[in-house]
């Protein structure tokens, strides 16, 4: 809600709070006493976030339960989508050139990146990461230095802003929580 007295502002800054602090904010125009422009966020979202995911990661829900749970991504995006007030695209390839071509056209606030077995292989990976403006959190279902040898090693750690390992699919939603405690 937002009470004007005398002159009407042109540009107005809004903070949203909600029961758990503040949810949102954003630019509005005031084009008319009664008539309100979001030039900011014209879609109602105050961010906009990438979620990349690699190789096989198609298959949650059925690859390895016992690891990776049961429930399918597409359901646990659905569930992400409900609980942030950021605008989220999603992308998925078993093909790392394609990753790579994700990463560097993404022109969002932030990107999620669950490179899957890529994480310990790419070095191409890791330097598109390294060579983008955007700022990437890395995300592992499992824990990965819990796992085989050959997964301790992360190539790419060394150019994201963070990891998150070890803590199942709500590993996802801690990034999405990193991005919005620290928005450009």
């Amino acid at each position: 809600y937002v009470s004007c007295f005398g002159k009407v502002p042109q540009l107005t800054h809004i903070v949203l709070i909600g029961k758990n602090g503040v949810v949102g904010q954003s630019l509005f125009y005031f084009q008319k006493r009664n008539k309100i422009l979001n030039i900011a966020f014209p879609n109602g979202h105050d961010m906009r976030i990438l979620l990349v995911n690699g190789p096989n990661l198609n298959l949650l829900g059925k690859r390895e339960p016992q690891i990776y749970g049961n429930q399918s991504f597409k359901e646990y995006l659905e569930h992400l989508k409900t609980i942030t007030s950021a605008e989220i695209f999603y992308f998925q390839s078993n093909v790392e050139g394609e990753l790579i071509n994700a990463l560097q056209a993404s022109d969002h606030d932030g990107i999620i990146l669950n490179a899957g077995g890529y994480t310990h292989t790419s070095v191409a990976l890791r330097d598109c990461i390294a060579a983008i403006d955007v700022p990437v959190v890395e995300v592992h279902i499992s824990n990965i230095t819990n796992r085989e040898e050959f997964r301790h090693t992360s190539l790419i750690s060394p150019v994201v802003a963070g990891c998150i390992f070890g803590f199942g699919m709500d590993g996802y939603r801690l990034a999405l929580s990193y991005f919005e405690s620290n928005k450009r």
